[in-house]
């Protein structure tokens, strides 16, 4: 999680964190609110910051769960709600608990996961069998280069040796416009 750092005044606009008790993540609401209100980043690649983590910390008491509601929240607030359509890269466990995770107008608009695990890009399309609406809905799995942008990149990177980062290049994409990392 990066450190960021604000005027008193800017802080006061905002409006402060949010004192909601423990299990609240303060911060990244604040940064949200931060953002909705038009505040920029700059990023600086030096560590500038050392934090020290205890077992009573506070960080400690934020649900993994919580985080991830917020983010979804944020998403479809600033992303989602704005797009017609969109895919979904990655059809494995991460794009499938996010396509879960969004309110049903936004499911609706998801065109396609898209993959290049050849396993997952054979079997087709995804049931969303917890769902309640009925008939379940369906999403069809393509390949990245048979997918359409926007998308949505449920993929961490770093982590392939390059491979993810080249085919998402090979693309030609503007990151902020055709696609957004959600990872």
């Amino acid at each position: 999680m990066p450190s960021w750092f604000c005027s008193r005044d800017w802080f006061n606009h905002v409006g402060k964190f949010d004192e909601g008790g423990k299990g609240v993540p303060e911060d990244l609401i604040f940064f949200y609110d931060h953002l909705r209100k038009d505040g920029t980043l700059h990023r600086i690649n030096q560590c500038l910051l050392l934090y020290r983590y205890h077992e009573q910390a506070a960080t400690h008491s934020v649900l993994e769960e919580t985080i991830w509601n917020h983010r979804v929240k944020f998403l479809e607030e600033r992303v989602l709600d704005h797009w017609i359509s969109f895919t979904i890269w990655n059809a494995g466990k991460q794009g499938r608990k996010l396509y879960r995770s969004l309110s049903l107008a936004n499911q609706k608009k998801v065109l396609a996961f898209c993959d290049v695990d050849e396993k997952k890009i054979k079997k087709g399309v995804y049931t969303h069998e917890e769902s309640k609406v009925k008939p379940k809905p369906k999403v069809l799995i393509k390949h990245f280069r048979d997918a359409s942008p926007p998308f949505i990149i449920c993929v961490k990177l770093d982590l392939t040796g390059g491979q993810f980062e080249d085919n998402l290049n090979s693309l030609n994409l503007k990151e902020g416009k055709d696609y957004y990392h959600f990872s």
